[in-house]
């Protein structure tokens, strides 16, 4: 028996599962939970103008999106999931809500846009300004300002006229943003905001006034809400099934294929594991359609395992050596595995382009799910395959699965 290659078989199981053993408790504290799973409410909305003018963009689409988060946040609510959809549509799913109805009722308002003076009273909204004219200007070539436009030269004046040395704080809802000081009357209907402003801050700064010149109307085109108990029945469930499934894979593989099962149930435990820490370091949401994906690809990494230990089994019926058999078996299986999983990915890649909404998170999970189980079940899982043969440990061919009576002559 070969010492060295024994040694660094089973060094890295015992590594790797200890590693798996010491981290999964808390990579599952950290796993965020959908409203499918968790309880919560999620809706599709339909944007228009307020007042009727100027069209739906790309960019109001996602200030209003933004807005929606900080006002959601406000309220003490983690992590919601509120993104701009196609055209005109913005997705909000929000879990673990405990007062729905003023949450919606909060949503639904357009972002109000105000500049106010230093007693608190409204000089100029959001109705004042040009929609989509805000932009990032530089003064000297190096310092970005915020460049305005407003619709009334005479009122810009009026009000500047009456606060200069003052400051006129720029709001979104109640909340400053900004708080310029007026240093002259401004009789023009182009003003620009100066300040030690960043890159980031001054854009952030012009799309949120271009977000208050075209405030959207958000009209419900879909909902739905999933009760806390719902959600945890929902989870319980799921998490023994899912349990159940992956014991009875294990004894499959170990009972079918001896000495390559056990190999096999310790690489489905790693395709397990590493899928999780994608989904953590992602800050991925888990949702029921993400768990049947992540089923999906456990069924396609025991395919992986089951195509190249039956051909390897073939090898060994036709007379071949263990060693000659893992080679001879794992050549030929390899093409069509690696067929096989490219074509779900491009499904997996096209469901995603194309849906919205639990379809991409379907596909997402499901791309991730098929690239790691190549990693896993394909190349991990001959690596440990071969540094046991190599070591000569197992050399019988029941170890395989095979009996002597099935053996052919050359």
């Amino acid at each position: 028996m070969d010492g060295k290659r024994m040694a660094a078989f089973v060094l890295l199981v015992v590594i790797t599962l200890g590693a798996i053993t010491w981290t999964s408790p808390q990579l599952l504290s950290k796993v965020r939970l959908g409203l499918d799973l968790r309880g919560g409410f999620e809706i599709l909305y339909v944007a228009t103008p307020v007042h009727g003018e100027g069209e739906v963009t790309q960019d109001a689409l996602r200030e209003t999106a933004r807005s929606l988060e900080k006002r959601v946040n406000a309220q003490g609510i983690a992590e919601p999931e509120i993104t701009p959809e196609g055209k005109d549509r913005i997705r909000v799913r929000i879990a673990g809500v405990t007062d729905e109805a003023k949450v919606r009722e909060m949503l639904k308002k357009p972002a109000v846009l105000t500049f106010r003076g230093p007693d608190g009273n409204i000089e100029l909204d959001g109705t004042d300004f040009k929609p989509g004219k805000a932009r990032v200007e530089y003064e000297n070539g190096t310092m970005p300002i915020v460049s305005i436009e407003l619709k009334s030269a005479d009122k810009f004046a009026q009000v500047t006229g009456k606060l200069i040395g003052q400051n006129l704080g720029i709001y979104l809802d109640d909340q400053m943003i900004s708080n310029p000081k007026v240093n002259y009357v401004i009789n023009s209907d182009k003003a620009t905001i100066t300040g030690q402003f960043t890159y980031d801050e001054a854009k952030s700064l012009a799309d949120t006034i271009n977000l208050g010149a075209l405030p959207l109307n958000l009209t419900e085109k879909y909902t739905q809400s999933v009760g806390a108990t719902l959600g945890q029945l929902s989870l319980e469930k799921t998490v023994k099934a899912g349990l159940i499934a992956f014991i009875l894979i294990i004894l499959f593989m170990i009972i079918f294929y001896r000495v390559p099962g056990i190999i096999a149930s310790v690489t489905l435990i790693t395709f397990s594991w590493l899928l999780l820490l994608v989904f953590v370091l992602m800050n991925a949401t888990l949702t029921l359609p993400g768990i049947a994906a992540f089923v999906l690809g456990v069924g396609m990494a025991v395919d992986a395992n089951i195509i190249t230990y039956e051909r390897i089994k073939e090898e060994l019926r036709s007379g071949k050596s263990v060693l000659s058999s893992l080679r001879a078996g794992s050549k030929n299986s390899f093409r069509t595995i690696m067929d096989a999983n490219i074509t779900t990915i491009l499904a997996g890649a096209v469901l995603y382009f194309i849906g919205t909404g639990a379809i991409q998170g379907f596909a997402l999970t499901l791309i991730f799910s098929i690239v790691i189980s190549i990693i896993t079940n394909v190349f991990f899982s001959r690596l440990l395959l071969h540094l046991l043969i190599r070591s000569n440990a197992v050399k019988k061919l029941g170890y395989f699965g095979v009996k002597e009576a099935e053996i052919r002559a050359l």
